[in-house]
């Protein structure tokens, strides 16, 4: 299937409907052959964005551009870009083959050159031998594979998805996570996908943009946004976080020491615009916190004593909820080599490295 990657910008849209900025001054810049989601809570602007990039939204103000070329005034039949949606949209009187052929044969495509597409298309998602079975013969997995199939046997300039596989079983969701980012990886067309679902995003992107309240509040990639989240929302949003609240007592070169209650921590990073006497907020990932029977030997480690409230167990993992001095903390320990047996009222230290946690603004 012969694919030519295209670059999209989105510059300084937004959408308003009446009072309500649905979208709100978002720049957001999408590389050749990237895959690119959008995250947000419901509410949060990112259907409207991927439906103005689509052409079925106008923007009240801001451009959008395919490979530099303002594309905004564009009809969305005039954009060649593909869709796939939460609900598959199958035709339920076609069979799988005649449901991948209908875009082509909206776009009068010979008939020779479009069966050919078609056989490429199904081989790809690895539904050739359901080419004659209707819809309904199909699981919800294979449906989207349809789907997907017929959103690429055109070769779109781009391929959109709005939340595809929110409608599947957790397990059929993360194998079809994996084999979508396969099909991206071989296919090597540009990817702009919609969810609310925080691991999926982290588990499929090269990139994400978080958006709240219809405004992009941080972008960049997984990693980097899970380790090195800006805000407290993003700390919250993207995985789990505890929050230390405190004020700086001592400012240094490679970060700043803090008081949170009757507790003193040191946190390791850049302390811009901090000095001693300023508000700071701290958040630490669960996962980061050592759970101990005993106050760790090593001085360097911040440490706070507290009685465990009440514990999860999922298999892999414990999860504590500890009472301590600087509030509740949340902690994930993984069960194989947790050192302690959890019990609700049982007292443990909770230890974790300066370079553990993160500085980040308040919302």
């Amino acid at each position: 299937m012969a694919v030519l990657s295209h670059a999209l910008t989105v510059e300084r849209v937004s959408k308003h409907y009446g009072p309500v900025r649905a979208v709100d001054d978002v720049s957001l810049r999408i590389g050749r052959g990237a895959f690119v989601t959008l995250l947000g809570p419901s509410g949060s602007g990112k259907t409207t964005i991927l439906m103005a990039i689509a052409g079925f939204v106008a923007p009240t103000s801001g451009r959008i551009l395919l490979d530099d070329v303002p594309i905004t005034p564009l009809p969305p039949e005039k954009r060649n870009f593909g869709m796939v949606f939460q609900g598959y949209a199958l035709f339920p009187h076609m069979t799988v083959a005649e449901n991948v052929m209908f875009p082509l044969r909206v776009r009068k495509v010979a008939r020779a050159e479009a069966e050919r597409r078609v056989t490429e298309a199904l081989a790809l998602v690895q539904l050739a031998h359901l080419a004659d079975r209707l819809p309904k013969q199909l699981s919800g997995g294979q449906q989207q594979r349809v789907a997907l199939a017929r959103a690429l046997v055109f070769e779109p300039s781009l391929l959109l998805l709005d939340e595809p596989l929110s409608a599947l079983d957790k397990k059929l969701r993360a194998e079809l996570q994996v084999e979508l980012k396969d099909l991206h990886r071989r296919v090597g067309l540009t990817f702009i996908y919609v969810t609310h679902d925080q691991e999926e995003a982290l588990s499929m992107s090269d990139r994400i943009a978080i958006l709240r309240d219809g405004r992009l509040v941080q972008e960049g990639a997984p990693g980097v946004l899970y380790e090195r989240p800006a805000t407290r929302f993003v700390a919250d949003f993207l995985g789990k976080s505890n929050f230390l609240k405190g004020r700086v007592e001592a400012v240094r070169g490679d970060g700043f020491a803090y008081a949170a209650g009757p507790a003193r921590f040191v946190q390791h990073g850049a302390p811009d615009g901090l000095a001693a006497g300023a508000p700071v907020l701290v958040a630490l990932r669960p996962e980061k916190i050592d759970v101990l029977a005993a106050p760790p030997p090593d001085a360097a480690l911040n440490t706070v004593a507290g009685t465990i409230a009440a514990w999860s167990y999922f298999g892999s993992a414990f999860s504590l909820l500890v009472d301590t001095p600087v509030g509740r903390l949340q902690a994930t320990v993984p069960a194989w080599r947790c050192p302690i047996e959890p019990a609700e009222g049982r007292s443990v230290h909770l230890a974790w490295s300066a370079e553990a946690s993160v500085r980040v603004l308040a919302d």
